[in-house]
Formats: C-alpha cells, structure tokens, sequence
C-alpha cells in the first residue's frame, strides 16, 4: 500500500505537520528526507530497510560518500542534499546562540556541540570563546588527533583565548567510540587548562563530550 493510502494522522508528513517533528521515529524522519521508496517499496519501509543497514540513523548521517551511495535508495544527489541540511543546522544553532547568549541556551548549546563534533572519526578539541556576558564570540577547533586521544596545550589554548579577548570559555570534544563518559585524562586536562586560564582570570564554564546520545557536561555533573 502506497503512504498516500494510509490514514493521514499515520503518513509521516501529516503527523509532523499535526504534531510536531520529534512526535516522528526515525525511520519517519528519514522517510520525509527520501520523499519517495523504490519499486515495491513505501519510504518508510525504505528509510526501515536503510536504517538497519547503517545500523542506527547517526550512522547514516555520519557515513562518507562511497558507503552512503552503495545503500539502496541513496547516491551522490541524496548525499548533497544530506550535507546542505547539516550544514544548515549547524549554522542555524550557531545563530541562535550568538544572538541569545550561550548561558541562556543551554539546550541549543549541546544542540550546535554535537552538530559540530559528531561526524568526526577522529577526536576534536574545539572551544566556544564568550565574552564578559557569555556571548559567543568565535568557535575554534584547535587540536585533531587520533582515534581515541588529541593531545591539548593549554598553553595553546590561552593564547587563543588572550588573542580574542574571552572573558570565559566552554570546551568541547568528542569520542569517536560512542562512549560520552570522560576518561581521567579528560578530568585532568581539563583542570590544567582551568589553572592556565585563571592566570588570566578567564573562566572556564563547561566541557561537553560529543558521543551518542546527550552530550555529557563537566559541569552538571560536578567536574568544573
């Protein structure tokens, strides 16, 4: 049966118009984003086909170009057009923070973090620059490194906040692994680059995990 022929409060379009985007599951999301299946196929039973091929939906958005063009349904159109959207939601978040100010988003905060940090198969340092308000001032990825480490220098690190004149700083990185608890060298780093920077009477706010799921926050859990 064809999804035109379904109920309208179960076609996936309807019942996000109805009720709203995460009222969706996955593969109804993905659905939308293929707006057609194949031959014999509804795009939900696609997008259900594809996310058990990739595995989960992150695996899918976080695919190169040959692994996501030899899936059934997907080529080199698809991938553009997957890329322009994140693409368009990472600046979207980095909009809202700069017009409202990180402390009063945290929510959109994580939102950008694991937009920016997710697709990498290696691990990134990055740091959010604020202001005397915590405003954004300037996003940086300052350290790449390997699968499961990136060396960090805090002294590198106070040089770039000194450069913009940061009054406070949020870091971030991500684990490749998919395992968002930090490792007692990520407590440690992280403490070297708090003494570092209260040289300069720069605060350090938070430092976020990117991994899957929620973003894991140093400081909500007592660690900054």
């Amino acid at each position: 049966m064809s999804i035109k022929d379904w109920p309208a409060e179960d076609r996936p379009r309807e019942k996000l118009l109805q009720r709203g985007a995460d009222a969706l599951t996955d593969a109804e999301l993905l659905a939308i984003f293929l707006r057609t299946g194949t031959p014999g196929k509804s795009a939900v039973a696609l997008a259900r086909e594809l996310l058990d091929d990739f595995g989960s939906l992150k695996s899918l958005l976080d695919a190169d170009i040959n692994r996501f063009c030899q899936a059934n349904g997907l080529g080199t159109a698809k991938y553009a057009q997957l890329q322009a959207v994140l693409e368009m939601a990472k600046r979207h978040f980095l909009e809202i923070l700069q017009r409202g100010g990180v402390l009063d988003s945290p929510e959109a905060t994580r939102a950008y973090l694991g937009a920016q940090l997710r697709g990498y198969g290696h691990e990134v340092f990055a740091c959010l620059f604020l202001d005397n308000q915590h405003r954004v001032i300037q996003w940086e990825e300052l350290f790449r490194g390997t699968l499961d480490s990136a060396s960090v220098y805090p002294r590198e690190v106070a040089k770039q906040a000194l450069r913009h004149n940061a009054a406070a700083v949020i870091f971030a990185h991500n684990h490749p692994s998919g395992v968002a608890e930090p490792s007692q060298a990520d407590k440690a780093i992280t403490d070297k680059l708090k003494q570092a920077l209260a040289l300069f009477d720069i605060r350090v706010l938070d430092h976020f995990i990117v991994a899957d799921g929620r973003p894991y926050s140093f400081a909500e859990h007592g660690l900054i």
